[in-house]
């Protein structure tokens, strides 16, 4: 399977793109965290304030180890902001701290996708683990059956990708209504928080693209096996 020609004109395209969509994230975070707001907040006063605005004041922020490693954790109620972004009063930390607080009020509003994305876990946790083995399993034995159970399996990773995608673009779009709205970046300053986002959102679909030329590449294999 791994010298595959076919594979690798299949794949290298999407990991090219994986690449491509990280370094535009790192070099536009890089660009706007040297920018400072006007108001000079912290991501975690932005993050306290839009909380306060919405009245959820059960919603813990804290800092977190590692760059770029924010996140909203709905178990624990808590928007945690890695080192770069909880004590940083750039564009890219306030954008970044109003994203996971967009994740927050999608909990609480009961977004539809957020909520359907939570329960795919498990599926998806078994699906990226076991799809795969299933698949070469199948091929090795001869047992075509085994092998489309793999594909099914693997393609709820992909179901998941695709639907991370409406939860993070609405995130970033609650996130922008809110900076803007409550006057926590102005003028030109939204703009760099914009920009901060929509690189951001080009990992996800870097993603779901990568698990949808894999999930392409194993229908193609187990049918030219069949």
């Amino acid at each position: 399977m791994y010298f595959d020609p076919f594979y690798f004109l299949l794949i290298i395209p999407g990991i090219a793109f994986m690449f491509w969509a990280q370094s535009q994230v790192k070099g536009t975070y890089r660009r706007y965290s040297q920018v400072q707001s006007t108001l000079g907040m912290t991501g975690a006063q932005v993050a306290q304030a839009i909380l306060q605005k919405m009245n959820l004041r059960d919603v813990r922020v804290e800092p977190v180890a590692g760059e770029l490693t924010d996140h909203y954790d709905p178990r624990a109620k808590t928007v945690r902001l890695s080192q770069g972004i909880y004590g940083s009063s750039s564009l890219a930390a306030a954008a970044i701290a109003a994203h996971e607080c967009g994740h927050v009020l999608q909990d609480y509003q009961g977004y539809t996708f957020m909520n359907f994305r939570a329960a795919m876990v498990p599926a998806v946790n078994l699906g990226s683990r076991l799809g795969p083995i299933l698949i070469l399993a199948g091929l090795f034995l001869q047992l075509t059956g085994l092998a489309w159970l793999g594909i099914l399996l693997f393609a709820a990773v992909l179901l998941f990708h695709v639907v991370t995608l409406p939860v993070e673009f609405d995130a970033s779009k609650r996130a922008l209504r809110l900076i803007d709205e409550m006057g926590i970046l102005q003028g030109e300053e939204n703009r760099g928080a914009k920009a901060v986002l929509q690189a951001a959102a080009w990992t996800y679909v870097a993603t779901a693209f990568y698990a949808a030329l894999n999930l392409l590449y194993y229908v193609f294999l187990v049918s030219r096996r069949s």
